[in-house]
């Protein structure tokens, strides 16, 4: 555990967006842990990630304990947004859009809304509302010609001001095959998004099909138990990967934490070994900054 974390301070010199087109510009690949909610997004930061995502399979579960299958709305996504982001305004995150909420105009408000929201980009899919995880069943997507004009308006709504990247999704992989993907990818391309992610890919070799197809800033979606393979950094960049998101990581690791402390508290017992010192959980929430910068206000009896 780090002997000090540093309370969450705004961004001096780039804007979250702007941080993010710098960080693409690196020969490597990133590797994104998903934050699902403010503590999560903190910790990303804390740990020394230099980019995050806002997963929305974790937000639909932690906010109003729901699968990720449409449920939630662009209010309460975009509300858990503000929160994450302000959590770690260091930290440039990407925000699941989902569909973008509605039609073209509606996807033009979601854009702009997380751009305010403090993200520094907002991905946008191609899925039939309602959505649902990428890697779970019955997801269809809607016709080429409106994936395209999703893409058009989330990119239209960049252009007239939003700052913010803008990441085209397609899951045509699903039911129409990795050429239909391919094809999508590059109209996406085509109509000026930032970052591509073509989800669900079966193989390392798919993934290189779509990175030589279609030459750009490429993000793989690392599921645990998903279609795709596990793969390290060095090797997803070697396969065309700038960066690699683990939407299921923390949500994953933490709600086994949880079970785990549940289970035994049922049986009687105290789940001593799943816990932090009190001293490193006030640390990482954030007493102890607070401490320093309450003292300049603070009278003596505040101090004891």
């Amino acid at each position: 555990m780090s002997s000090s974390f540093p309370l969450p301070s705004a961004l001096t010199t780039h804007s979250p967006a702007q941080a993010l087109r710098a960080l693409l510009e690196k020969p490597c690949c990133h590797i994104m842990p998903c934050a699902f909610d403010a503590l999560s997004a903190r910790m990303i930061a804390q740990y020394g990630f230099d980019v995050g995502f806002m997963t929305g399979f974790g937000v639909s579960a932690s906010r109003i304990g729901q699968p990720d299958v449409g449920l939630i709305s662009y209010g309460e996504m975009v509300d858990s947004g503000r929160n994450i982001c302000a959590a770690a305004p260091r930290l440039p995150i990407i925000g699941d859009g989902d569909t973008g909420y509605g039609n073209a105009v509606n996807v033009k408000r979601t854009v702009k809304g997380y751009a305010q929201a403090g993200f520094a980009g907002v991905m946008i899919e191609d899925q039939l509302a309602p959505k649902r995880c990428g890697h779970t069943k019955g997801k269809l997507v809607v016709e080429r010609s409106e994936a395209i004009s999703r893409i058009q308006a989330a990119v239209d709504a960049r252009n007239e001001g939003a700052d913010i990247l803008i990441m085209a999704r397609t899951d045509a992989r699903h039911h129409y095959g990795l050429d239909e993907a391919i094809e999508r990818a590059a109209a996406f391309k085509e109509a000026g998004a930032d970052i591509l992610f073509v989800e669900a890919p079966h193989s390392l070799e798919e993934m290189k099909d779509i990175t030589k197809a279609v030459p750009h800033k490429h993000m793989a979606n690392m599921v645990e138990g998903g279609d795709t393979p596990l793969l390290g950094a060095d090797c997803l960049f070697e396969a065309g990967y700038h960066l690699a998101a683990y939407p299921l990581t923390l949500l994953s690791a933490a709600t086994k934490a949880m079970s785990t402390a549940l289970e035994l508290l049922k049986q009687g017992r105290h789940p001593d070994d799943l816990l932090l010192d009190f001293a490193d959980l006030k640390k990482i929430v954030g007493f102890d900054a607070y401490y320093e910068e309450e003292k300049p206000y603070s009278t003596a009896r505040d101090l004891v």
